[in-house]
């Protein structure tokens, strides 16, 4: 009986920690906004159509020292800035105003061969440098105009100078290529490497900082499941049939090399392979390491996830998951890659809708962005209600009582189990879940299954 109690208390504690509210609210925004000149000048923009704010959504993030920077890609017409940042120093408001990173000027798509176009992932690494992985493809819900090839673009931080330019070359550009996503391999500063995911025509292009050239890698876990392909999000279902977004590199292992770990985007299932592969050109464009990628695990149904980040201190990876609106995590430590050993960080029908890009930056914060992508593309964005959030944590807090804690210690099976049967039951007998913590009627309901194991014992 005593073992028993003590076993139902644990499943209400553990069935608490497993709804835990484990990050805030920073920064929201009803419509992104930028700082112009003057009032004047922001309204000849809107006027002439250059600025239409309902058509600006954010994608990515990066934090470096007191700049948050922020990608908006070029979706729809009326974007006046692709890359932009604020200050998060400034207290003042939880709806700051944007300013375009490096300049106005860089963004004029009038110029013979603009500077930037569309980027939808941009990384700092430890060098300070920002890579932007710029698409160079403007309007891909209207009128869409290819500007070139995609392109790396490479900004000094210390003083936001363009230390390089690089253009893909023509034989990376495939049918369908849309490249969307950024890895940086930064252990040595003169040696680094560039990650960049094609999605539309699943690949990867490998770019080295040294020799300023890059190859193109192909392989089959890069590719979408065809049976993960539906999406459910906020009442809008689709279909999307994207292959290799999702990219991830661990800190330097004791060869100097790191491991990428990598996901289609309509896949629930996660690989990985060494950098050591990926850096040797001769190698990587050969077919002799096709057996040395890694099938991992997978993240179950609902399990399609987009944007990820290991934290190089806890070596956990954290990564979205769009169609139950939620984070999760799994330490990179743990041999296992499955539902037992993956971890909520968070979830929210409300406040994390669509989440887009998780990130942690130099002081181990964790920043997650959401922006309700799934109505920015087929329907429309409400611009009385917020549609933007970032979110934070720091980054041993969000972990703290996920399976992604170190300090925690396994359940018994049969506690396990039992909490288990505990969660599936509050998940499939309510909907009444709060947006930050638990809710009282879920409480009331962990509470009541509690009491009847206590009385049948």
């Amino acid at each position: 009986m005593a073992t028993l109690q003590s076993a139902c208390m644990i499943l209400l504690l553990a069935a608490v920690v497993q709804c835990k509210d484990n990050l805030r609210v920073a920064y929201e925004w009803k419509e992104m906004d930028f700082k112009y000149e003057n009032a004047e000048a922001r309204w000849t923009a809107i006027e002439n159509h250059e600025f239409r704010p309902d058509n600006v959504i954010p994608f990515g993030l990066e934090k470096y020292r007191s700049r948050m920077y922020v990608a908006l890609p070029r979706w729809k017409n009326g974007v006046p800035a692709s890359l932009a940042y604020f200050d998060t120093s400034d207290q003042s408001t939880k709806s700051p105003l944007l300013i375009p990173f490096p300049s106005w000027q860089a963004h004029n798509l009038a110029e013979p061969d603009p500077e930037l176009v569309s980027p939808f992932r941009i990384r700092a690494d430890r060098c300070g440098r920002l890579w932007v992985l710029d698409s160079r493809i403007a309007g891909v819900l209207e009128n869409t105009t290819i500007f070139g090839p995609a392109q790396l673009l490479v900004y000094d931080l210390h003083n936001d100078d363009l230390l390089r330019r690089y253009k893909f070359p023509n034989g990376h550009i495939k049918q369908g290529s849309f490249f969307a996503n950024l890895a940086i391999e930064d252990t040595d500063c003169e040696n680094s490497f560039a990650y960049a995911a094609d999605l539309g025509a699943p690949g990867l292009v490998v770019y080295s900082w040294s020799q300023d050239e890059s190859w193109r890698v192909q392989h089959n876990f890069f590719h979408p499941d065809p049976l993960a392909g539906n999406y459910s999000i906020g009442g809008i279902e689709f279909q999307w049939d994207d292959g290799l977004y999702g990219l991830a590199l661990s800190k330097a292992q004791p060869n100097g090399f790191a491991t990428l770990y990598f996901h289609p985007l309509s896949s629930t299932t996660e690989f990985s392979v060494s950098t050591s592969l990926l850096r040797n050109k001769t190698l990587a464009t050969s077919n002799e390491i096709y057996h040395d990628f890694k099938i991992l695990g997978t993240r179950g149904s609902n399990g399609q996830s987009g944007a990820e980040f290991v934290d190089p201190r806890t070596e956990v990876l954290f990564y979205t998951l769009p169609n139950v609106n939620a984070l999760d995590c799994w330490s990179t430590t743990n041999a296992e890659y499955s539902s037992d050993s993956q971890g909520r960080i968070y979830s929210s029908a409300q406040e994390l809708v669509f989440p887009s890009e998780v990130k942690v930056d130099a002081e181990d914060r964790l920043w997650v962005l959401s922006n309700k992508l799934q109505e920015f593309i087929y329907d429309e964005l409400y611009p009385g209600s917020v549609n933007y959030r970032i979110l934070t944590a720091n980054v041993v807090d969000a972990i703290e009582g996920t399976a992604c804690d170190t300090k925690m210690k396994p359940l018994p099976e049969i506690v396990e189990n039992e909490l288990d049967k505990i969660l599936d039951t509050v998940i499939n007998k309510t909907n009444d879940i709060a947006t930050g913590g638990v809710s009282a009627s879920t409480f009331s309901i962990i509470l009541f299954i509690t009491a009847v194991l206590l009385s049948v014992s």
